[in-house]
């Protein structure tokens, strides 16, 4: 290799060793054989990544190294990673955070041979507005896998017992090498159980697992929205060898209402009304999430103008009562007018306009008789 060991890891030769422990994590990620399938370019990056590695991570050994170079490693006995167990044992470390397998971390801890939880799952449930709000009962069906009645979820046929895996001799995974390099992979041929079944469950045929569906009730709380998600514990797919079950997670889908609007606990409602009521003033009835509230507006109440309903919005999922609701007052202009009704608004046009006229004409001669009084009396003290 041309580069020296910190040009391969890209860090500075006073890097830390944590830095350098990050570098290397990176680059091995990114060049690791399982995800370079067949790439010899790849291969030969990871393995100068751990040759660096293995040198810049003991202490005795970069000291050599920044010294006296990889003439200095050689001269005192040091000759490359090869099979030795030091650098094995910082890779296996390594890749058992980032993979999860490997001779150290979790992989090492793992007991292939153990129960088995289940998986966890997740269903998607749709509501109406309503029930969003209230919230309701729902009782759904779904089909999962539980653990088989008949063996128990070991998936061996009753009387028969599992056997141990003769490719990885039980421990789940197996060992190839590439070069002088060593990878720790999820045994192929009994999928990192550690077991392979000879005489399967006639009714699971040695999955462990088998089909059902279930009827399961669902009690969705007041207050649920779009995205709202609930964990039913126990109700996931079944575990094997004595595995837990998992747990269901049910996530929450709520339709549009052709009136309400709602942001958070606050719902939002454009209440129509007629120009004479909005003129006038009145007590309407409101109709809420709840049922019919009593809103009084007040005379001359114009289009857009927005009233509170005090906790008439929807109850909190954590508590503390409920929010408000918020009317948005519509005026609405009548399209279709008697003859009667017509020439009644043409009276009432007449005064409006008669008065309006009187108010404008008023102010408009006013304020041309304050600019002419005052023009006046800038050009008096201006003639002296």
């Amino acid at each position: 290799m041309s580069k020296s060991y910190y040009e391969i890891l890209g860090v500075n030769k006073d890097a830390s060793a944590e830095a350098i422990k990050k570098a290397y994590r990176k680059l091995a990620m990114k060049h690791h054989p399982d995800r370079n399938q067949g790439d010899a370019a790849a291969e030969e990056k990871f393995k100068e990544a751990a040759e660096a590695y293995e040198v810049l991570s003991d202490l005795q050994k970069r000291r050599i190294y920044d010294a006296y170079g990889k003439e200095g490693l050689r001269n005192s006995g040091y000759s490359g990673p090869g099979n030795s167990e030091d650098i094995f044992s910082h890779i296996n470390d390594l890749f058992g955070d980032l993979f999860g397998f490997g001779g150290g971390g979790r992989g090492r801890r793992r007991d292939p041979n153990g129960p088995v939880q289940g998986e966890d799952l997740r269903y998607d449930i749709r509501i109406s507005f309503m029930e969003a709000v209230h919230g309701i009962n729902r009782q759904v069906e779904i089909t999962k896998k539980e653990t088989c009645w008949t063996c128990e979820g070991s998936g061996a046929r009753p009387g028969h017992k599992p056997q141990t895996c003769p490719t990885c001799q039980g421990r789940g995974q197996v060992v190839r090498s590439q070069g002088f390099f060593q990878v720790t992979t999820t045994c192929p041929r009994c999928n990192g159980a550690g077991q392979v079944i000879t005489e399967p469950c006639d009714d699971c045929h040695g999955e462990g697992l088998i089909n059902r569906s279930k009827k399961v009730s669902i009690r969705i709380p007041a207050g649920v929205d779009t995205g709202s998600r609930m964990r039913l514990s126990g109700e996931g797919e079944g575990g094997r060898r004595g595995g837990s079950s998992g747990d269901l997670y049910v996530v929450i889908h709520v339709d549009e209402h052709e009136h309400f609007q709602r942001d958070g606990q606050t719902i939002y409602l454009r209440l129509p009304m007629s120009m004479v009521r909005a003129a006038l003033g009145c007590e309407a009835d409101v109709p809420t999430i709840h049922g019919t509230a009593k809103l009084k507006i007040p005379a001359g109440t114009q289009s857009g103008e927005r009233f509170t309903l005090r906790g008439e919005g929807v109850a909190s999922l954590r508590g503390g009562g409920k929010g408000d609701m918020v009317v948005e007052v519509q005026v609405q202009t009548p399209t279709k007018l008697t003859k009667e009704q017509k020439e009644l608004l043409r009276e009432f046009e007449e005064l409006t306009k008669e008065h309006e006229e009187e108010g404008f004409f008023a102010r408009l001669f006013h304020g041309h008789l304050g600019k002419q009084k005052k023009k006046s009396d800038q050009e008096k003290v201006a003639n002296g």
